[in-house]
């Protein structure tokens, strides 16, 4: 609530009518910070899709097949809890951002989307990414199929911005 708050009163203070929102999971801030020069690039309101437990480094141990993600991501069911939903009401346009885990993004994701589903499918949905080695397109071809009724745009790996 208290980030829906503080975007209003950006917003207000700069008397532009938000219409965009970046909203990302960032699991050790290089997603973030392309999340944040995206938002600034579009006059967008930033926002973070927090896990209700935060990832620690040995969750994201990606070698360890019983780490938290490694089970979740094995899992096509997992659909982690997030901190709090995000009012997407008054947004045409939602960037989406993630880090790229097993191919496509963090499980995280589909909670947020689900958790949103309804308010989602009148938006304009614009998939960004970070990896180490992966591309985007195999995520966004699985956002395409599980979410069919969404409007989603390619996407694209932010890695450098």
């Amino acid at each position: 609530m208290r980030k829906i708050i503080l975007a209003a009163l950006m917003i207000a203070a700069t008397g532009l009518q938000a219409k965009t929102l970046v909203a990302y999971f960032s699991a050790t801030g290089t997603t973030k910070t392309a999340a944040a020069k995206i938002a600034q690039k579009q006059k967008a309101v930033l926002w973070e899709i927090e896990a209700a437990e935060p990832y620690t480094a040995s969750d994201l141990d990606w070698r360890n097949k019983q780490s938290r993600s490694s089970v979740e991501m094995n899992d096509p069911e997992a659909r982690p809890a997030i901190k709090q939903c995000t009012n997407i009401q008054p947004y045409d346009t939602i960037y989406v951002g993630y880090p790229i885990w097993w191919g496509i993004c963090p499980r995280i994701i589909d909670s947020w989307i689900e958790n949103n589903l309804a308010q989602l499918e009148d938006k304009t949905l614009i998939p960004f990414a970070t990896s180490g080695g992966s591309g985007v397109e195999q995520s966004v071809r699985y956002l395409r199929k599980t979410y069919p009724s969404l409007k989603w745009q390619d996407g694209k790996l932010v890695n450098r911005l």
